[in-house]
């Protein structure tokens, strides 16, 4: 305030002139005022390890960027490239984030001055009665008008500042759908290969038994088996066979869905996919690391985080409207009959002058707004400690999920072994006559139920691995670009305890 009183002092010739800078500058000083909280990030009290890890000490951190790549699948890998070009939700949160990167910009414009430029030309005809007769003339018109809001509350930074965050969230928004589609794709992939598997398991089977029954078939017209043995052995060719319409439709729908998902008709893939390859399996074990990666990492909590500052900032928005504003407007005008004399003989007006707008009666309506903002606030606070448990228990349950179908698929390789020897053993007695049919038929089905089983078990291995580097919020790293403005925060804020045994305080960083 000393500094403008220097400079009044230095204006008193012209005291007018000299008022008129005091209130800019004190206006200007005032501006730095911005009403409403400053966001804090949420403090997190986060388990030191994973409750199903089984581990003494934290595992090493998990290696997120391209884990499909770990499962050595090169046509994987292309659709999954593919998919990232073409897939129609990632070229809807590109725009997003396009729209949002403008919002940004627009909303910065707001601080700025703006100026309008005007120009008109207008020719005129004017009749008399008298004895001059009529007269006709031209006139030419430009000007500018030029007006500046100070922000003497922060309302139009708080709104900068919500659209700072809110491109933040829509950068958030797009890895969150690549890591969605990243898992999908893998997913309906392994899928289609696990259902190649079995629709040729069931073709190898039906084969087996048609031939047992051939082999019953002629068992029976030498009169050393009965037409129930024969009827039960192509009943159950036939039941095996069965299997097989319904593997294809399966199979058919996982082609389609990897097609719509790279962004392309249906049946593009078809082709390509035709050719059988192995089930996909990944490398185990696989490190989780800590549940503060997973927060430091994971899109979805990282978007909801991102969404409670962009609308903890609209409440210091709603808030500074219920103060004072003032803008500063002026224009310049100059008026000739000719275009020339625009520069040099035209007559030349301006004005310059402060406007001061006070809310003084709006029906509660102001109050109301603030309030609004504040349950949206809070409704997202919420968003984001439900969006912190959903990522901790997903990453739970794909960790039991995981562990407990390997012991599944360990004991369903056992009994595939055991259940071959028996069908083979089966098959000689039956043939040398010193074994029923029945005894047989039971052998060959349970083998082949077990078998199926068995191809299952390798698609739920490699598909709770996929489930699991989602839950970590892996696969997004390198895809995306993610340069943008620096944003600085507080890294202290409201406390979130997460039930645990075992926990320790962290902060998120961006």
């Amino acid at each position: 305030m000393s500094t403008i009183r220097e400079m009044v002092g230095m204006l008193r010739p012209n005291g007018a002139c000299a008022r008129m800078i005091a209130l800019l500058l004190t206006a200007t000083s005032l501006a730095s005022c911005v009403v409403g909280p400053d966001y804090q990030k949420p403090f997190l009290v986060l388990p030191v390890s994973w409750g199903n890890a089984k581990q003494a000490k934290p595992s090493k951190p998990p290696e997120l960027a391209e884990w499909w790549r770990r499962l050595n699948d090169p046509m994987l890998d292309e659709l999954i490239q593919e998919a990232v070009a073409g897939n129609l939700d990632v070229a809807t949160s590109k725009a997003k984030i396009r729209e949002a990167r403008a919002t940004y910009r627009q909303a910065g414009g707001a601080l700025l001055p703006s100026v309008d430029g005007a120009a008109s030309a207008t020719r005129s005809r004017t009749a008399s009665t008298g004895t001059d007769g009529a007269s006709t003339g031209n006139e030419f018109q430009a000007g500018f008008d030029a007006s500046w809001e100070l922000d003497l509350f922060g309302a139009n930074r708080r709104t900068v500042e919500a659209a700072r965050y809110g491109m933040d969230a829509a950068e958030e928004e797009l890895r969150s759908t690549l890591l969605t589609l990243l898992g999908d794709v893998a997913s309906y992939y392994v899928e289609a290969r696990g259902y190649q598997a079995r629709i040729a398991l069931a073709r190898r089977t039906a084969a087996s038994q048609q031939e047992t029954a051939a082999l019953t078939r002629l068992k029976f017209e030498a009169g050393a088996s009965s037409a129930v043995d024969v009827a039960n052995a192509a009943g159950q060719a036939a039941t095996t066979e069965a299997d097989i319409p319904d593997l294809e439709t399966s199979y058919a729908e996982a082609v389609h869905r990897l097609s719509v998902l790279t962004g392309r008709p249906p049946a593009t893939l078809a082709d390509r996919l035709k050719k059988s390859r192995p089930i996909p399996r990944p490398k185990l074990p696989i490190p989780t690391g800590i549940p503060a990666d997973t927060l430091m990492t994971h899109p979805d909590v990282r978007l909801a985080e991102r969404q409670y500052a962009q609308y903890t900032a609209k409440v210091g928005e709603a808030e500074a409207a219920r103060y004072p504003s003032v803008s500063l407007t002026g224009d310049v005008a100059t008026t000739g009959t000719r275009i020339g004399d625009l520069g040099k003989g035209s007559t030349i007006s301006w004005s310059f002058g402060p406007s001061l707008s006070v809310p003084i009666f709006q029906g509660g309506q102001l109050k109301a707004a603030v309030e609004i903002a504040q349950a949206q606030r809070d409704q997202y606070f919420v968003a984001y400690r439900t969006a912190v448990l959903t990522a901790l228990e997903d990453v739970e349950n794909a960790i039991v999920a995981l562990h407990q179908e390997r012991i599944k698929s360990g004991k369903l390789a056992i009994s595939v072994k055991h259940y071959r020897d028996a069908a083979s053993l089966g098959r000689s007695l039956y043939q040398s006559g010193s074994q029923s049919f029945l005894d047989l038929l039971e052998a060959e089905r349970s083998l082949y139920s077990a078998e199926d089983s068995l191809i299952q078990s390798q698609v739920a291995i490699t598909t709770d691995y996929i489930a699991l580097n989602k839950a970590l919020g892996g696969g997004w790293n390198g895809l995306v670009d993610s340069s943008r403005p620096e944003i600085v925060d507080v890294n202290t804020g409201p406390q979130l305890a997460l039930p645990s045994g075992q926990s320790r305080p962290i902060a998120m960083k961006k």
